[in-house]
């Protein structure tokens, strides 16, 4: 019974003894992969402080030449939108620089921006490049012709009256001498006044709606379609005269010839209770130029041809030769005054018998003026025109032969008068 016992026990002790055990799989570690280093942080640039002053007038003024560049500085009290504009010199690094918008009058930016300029460049400049550069406040350029003063505001000082659309009024009595008669008018007037220049040192002129129409007693009218004309400059003299008294001495003579003509120049004249109603249909004449300045503006010269008249009163034609001596001046670089004078004749040829009129009537006319510029409207001129007629005529028939007489006195409004082609460019501080 032991020994069963015991011979069990063993077999379950044997039982229970396990296996070699097999080895374990190694388990592979994984690969790391390599981490780059992180670069070091971009230190933030220092805030730019830097407060740009606006121009006064003893500022600079830009330059004409050269590019404009935008400019984004840090907002001021007078300039809170930082928009600025710089013409800048990349040798010396100096910038001249204007806020991009007018300043009232307290200096203050306006919605308004800066009118005439040049547009600027934007994004030119960044702002790491403009702090290495010196600014200076400046004025900002002005066309020529123009000034622009310390509030960025833009006037125009220079004027040509030979480029023009007119209107004006004046004060125009007429005292007729051989009957001791005062008409009370006023003349209205306006036209259009055209110059350019041509080839060879040549100017051209013309003149559209040439038009005075006068009311009150004796009311009349004088109006040109058309009228045109050219002056030039000839370089080689016609006549070389040389003296002999002394030092032997040259003269040269030069015959500046030119053209001129009017297409559709109607005349209504009144005296006393007589009327008379004429119409040129075309005249042409050759000029000649005694003097001219350089630019061809001013000149003083005689004009002479035929024209062909139509007698509306009469109903026939005629043929009107004339001479004229007149001269036209511009006496400052600005075109601010301007004197004009005259004197022509005709001769009315091939006009049929009128009772009570002469068979071949003649005419002449004088006249003298001066027109200056008073002040501007919107940048357009208004002046002052002052001048004195005088007419000997004797085609008006049944009418008193003899002299015609008139001061007239008033003002014009010029509309579209540019610059002057000569006009020099403008600096603060103009005289």
């Amino acid at each position: 019974m032991l020994v069963s016992a015991v011979t069990l026990g063993c077999a379950l002790l044997l039982g229970q003894v396990e296996g070699p055990e097999a080895p374990e799989a190694q388990v592979e570690a994984p690969v790391e992969t390599p981490v780059e280093p992180t670069p070091p942080a971009t230190p933030e640039p220092e805030p730019w402080d830097f407060q740009m002053a606006v121009p006064n007038a003893s500022s600079p003024q830009q330059p004409q030449d050269g590019q404009v560049r935008c400019l984004a500085l840090p907002p001021t009290p007078a300039v809170p939108s930082g928009a600025w504009r710089a013409r800048c010199d990349d040798v010396k690094k100096e910038c001249l620089v204007s806020p991009a918008h007018e300043l009232d009058s307290e200096g203050h930016e306006k919605d308004q921006p800066l009118q005439r300029v040049d547009w600027c460049v934007p994004h030119l400049m960044p702002t790491e490049t403009v702090r290495q550069y010196r600014l200076v406040p400046a004025i900002a350029e002005a066309p020529p012709g123009w000034y622009r003063d310390e509030r960025g505001r833009v006037l125009q000082y220079n004027f040509d009256l030979h480029r023009r659309v007119y209107v004006g009024g004046a004060w125009a009595p007429r005292w007729l001498r051989e009957t001791g008669r005062l008409d009370q008018r006023v003349r209205v007037d306006f036209g259009v006044d055209l110059e350019w220049p041509g080839d060879s040192d040549r100017l051209h002129r013309m003149t559209l709606l040439d038009t005075e129409l006068y009311l009150g007693d004796a009311a009349s009218y004088d109006a040109t379609l058309l009228r045109y004309d050219f002056r030039s400059q000839n370089d080689a003299p016609l006549f070389r005269v040389t003296t002999f008294y002394g030092r032997p001495r040259r003269f040269d003579i030069y015959a500046n010839l030119g053209f001129w003509m009017e297409v559709l120049h109607g005349e209504l004249v009144r005296r006393e209770n007589e009327h008379a109603d004429f119409l040129t249909v075309a005249a042409t004449q050759v000029t000649l130029d005694l003097w001219h300045s350089s630019d061809l503006v001013s000149y003083v010269r005689v004009r002479t041809g035929p024209a062909l008249e139509r007698d509306r009163t009469n109903g026939f034609f005629t043929l009107v030769p004339a001479a004229a001596l007149e001269g036209d001046f511009t006496l400052d670089r600005d075109g601010f005054h301007h004197v004009r004078f005259g004197a022509e004749a005709q001769k009315v040829l091939l006009a049929q018998a009128v009772e009570g009129r002469p068979l071949r009537p003649e005419r002449l006319r004088l006249r003298a003026g001066y027109e200056f510029i008073a002040l501007a409207i919107n940048d357009q001129p208004v002046s002052v025109t002052l001048d004195g007629r005088g007419t000997w005529r004797d085609d008006v028939a049944n009418a008193p032969a003899g002299w015609e007489w008139s001061a007239q006195a008033g003002l014009r409004f010029s509309m579209w008068a540019p610059a002057r082609r000569t006009a020099p460019e403008a600096s603060p501080g103009k005289g």
